[in-house]
Parts: C-alpha cells; structure tokens; sequence
C-alpha cells in the first residue's frame, strides 16, 4: 500500500491495523446503565421469567399425572388435554428461560460495541492471554457474581427445566422388576428343538453336535387345544429362554464344584443370548469347544462353563442345569440360577472363578 493511500485511510504506513476508525456510531447508555432503579426492576423482571419457566417446568409434571390419557381421555377444545398441557407447559417454560437470556443480554449484560480484526490463524501466547482476559472480562460485564437475584434464579429455572424430561422417561416403558432375572424353565420341563417342538434323548446327539433348543411349554396346549402360552407373551418367553444344547466328550469338560451334574454324558445346555448386548449365539467351534457371536465376536468357553475368552461380553454364559427324565427325554432341573442376557448395572461383571 502506498503512502499516498496510507495518508487517505488516515493510518500510518506502520500500523497494523487497516482501518482506523470502522464507523461504528457513538456508544449511548442505557437507561439501565445510569439508573440503578432501571437496573433493579430489569433484574426483578428478568428473576421473574425464569421463576415463570420453573413454575410451567412443576406445571408440566402436574399435567403428565393428573390429566387421563387411554381409552377415556380428558379432553380440551376437541384435543386431548394432557397433550395440550404438556406442549404448553414445557413450551412456555423453554420461552421463559429464552425471553429471560434475552432480558440480561439488552439490559444488564455490557453492550459496548467490540472490534476483532482478522489475523493470521495460528495465535500467539499474547493473544491467548488476551483471549482469556476478554472472557473474563465478559463475565464479569455479566454481572452474574454482582446479581445474584438473577443468577440463582436462572440456575433454579434450568434445574426446574429438568423435571419434565425426568417425568417423560415413564413414558419409555415399565421397569422391567425381576423379569430379566427369571425365565419360563421350571424343574423337569422338556427341552425340545425349537423348530418342530421333538423332545431330545441323549442318544439323538453325537459329539461336536449343537442343537437349538427351548422350552416345551411353548408346544403345550390347554384342554380346549389352545396354546398355553400365546400372542406377545410368548414371543417374550421364547427370546429369554433360547437356549443351545452341545455335546463333547466328558473328559473335556471341567465344571466348577457344584455344576457336576449339570450336564448328561458331556451334553450342556447353555442360553443363547449374548450377555453383551443380546445377540442370539450358535457359531459352534466343535475342536474349541468356543461359541462365537455374530455380533461383536464375543467368545464363550463352553468347555469351561461359558467362561468369555474374546471380545466385549463382560459375563459367561449362563447354564441350565439338565437332566434325564424317567421316559430318557432331557428336561431342565431348575430355571437358570442367574440371570440371561446383556448385562447391566445391577449384575456382577466377574466371571466364574
């Protein structure tokens, strides 16, 4: 650039800064800037709006229990009442917390106009502490440590804020109570093959055999020839109950004191979900005596009582104890003793020792 233009811009040939003065008109206060009445009704107004959103936040969890919803709703202007009251509760409660941000912003936050040009993209260790020392500036303009009317009712409202999205995870289902840690298997309830329901003798299965087996209750039926076990309920029973039965030779099995008698002539039933995140298992390595899930590649020893020997599953498999009924059917000899499935909080993560 030249002197001559330089001269022009009014800024000297050394300066690093482009533009001396880039028009921006002359800063006027605010009437809150030189009136601490202005100030203090501003703080009261903008405290208010976010004790509104608090109050709207209690209003929305009053709604979600005391308007019916199902087959015989409340119902406003033709609508359902409990939709029309949750959306209105949570939705002034989200724009009362918004119209009071704004508030703090026009009225009590600083509002002195700020220049920022551009420099080259890395930043030097001066401007770092000059970023720093802006932020804290910014804080402090805030006024959030000098105001405390307006800082705590804030941090209440956005606590308030809380509430519905707590309330609303009722709405994701019923907790699940005992129901992940029991399945249909009783003592002496068949285990037959879950494609036709054929009961199981020992002498069906040959060594390095996998079979998919489950309950026979699911092939029961009542008097009336109706299935004892219908509709979701059964497809619920039979996801928990799967189970795998593997034949090896005895001598390859070594079970930990008390699971003995839990197999017939090296035949083990083991359940077929994965205890990482439920994937069904049957990927049978008869040399290893491995099961593999197609999933994550989680590995059980089913040699060693289900031990994990690869991959994220954080638990063996679970075992079913079995036996031989008088007729030479193999039939369960008590449900599992843990509980199937993924694992979660509230299970032990150990395996077997």
């Amino acid at each position: 650039m030249s002197s001559e233009t330089d001269h022009h811009l009014n800024v000297p040939a050394t300066s690093n800064e482009p533009i001396a003065d880039p028009g921006l008109p002359e800063h006027l206060p605010r009437p809150t800037d030189v009136d601490e009445v202005a100030a203090k009704r501003a703080e009261r107004q903008i405290a208010t709006l976010f004790g509104v959103s608090a109050l709207c936040a209690v209003l929305f969890c009053v709604a979600y229990f005391a308007l019916s919803i199902g087959e015989d709703p409340d119902v406003f202007l033709n609508m359902g009442a409990s939709n029309v009251a949750l959306g209105a509760a949570l939705g002034l409660a989200l724009l009362a917390i918004g119209a009071g941000a704004i508030q703090w912003s026009r009225k009590l936050m600083s509002d002195h106009e700020i220049v920022e040009y551009r420099h080259p993209a890395s930043s030097p260790a001066e401007d770092r502490a000059e970023a720093v020392a802006a932020l804290e500036e910014g804080i402090a303009d805030s006024g959030i440590a000098r105001r405390p009317l307006v800082r705590n009712s804030l941090i209440g409202a956005m606590a308030f804020l809380g509430l519905p999205a707590i309330v609303a995870l009722r709405d994701l289902g019923p907790l699940p109570g005992d129901k992940l840690a029991r399945t249909v298997w009783t003592k002496d309830m068949l285990v037959v093959q879950d494609v036709d329901g054929a009961k199981i003798k020992p002498s069906d299965m040959e060594i390095g055999q996998l079979v998919n087996a489950e309950p026979g209750i699911f092939f029961d039926v009542n008097a009336e020839g109706e299935p004892v076990i219908e509709g979701t309920e059964l497809l619920q029973e039979k996801a928990k109950a799967a189970v795998i039965l593997v034949r090896m030779a005895p001598e390859d099995i070594t079970p930990v004191p008390g699971r003995e008698n839990w197999g017939v002539d090296g035949i083990l039933c083991y359940s077929k979900i994965c205890t990482h995140v439920g994937c069904p298992i049957s990927l049978w390595e008869q040399q290893t005596h491995h099961l593999l899930c197609p999933c994550h590649q989680s590995t059980f020893d089913l040699a060693d009582n289900g031990k994990v020997v690869f991959g994220p599953a954080a638990r063996h498999l679970p075992q079913l104890p079995i036996k031989v009924n008088a007729e030479g059917y193999l039939v369960a000899q008590s449900d599992f003793t843990e509980p199937v499935g993924p694992s979660y909080w509230e299970r032990d993560r150990s395996d077997l020792t």
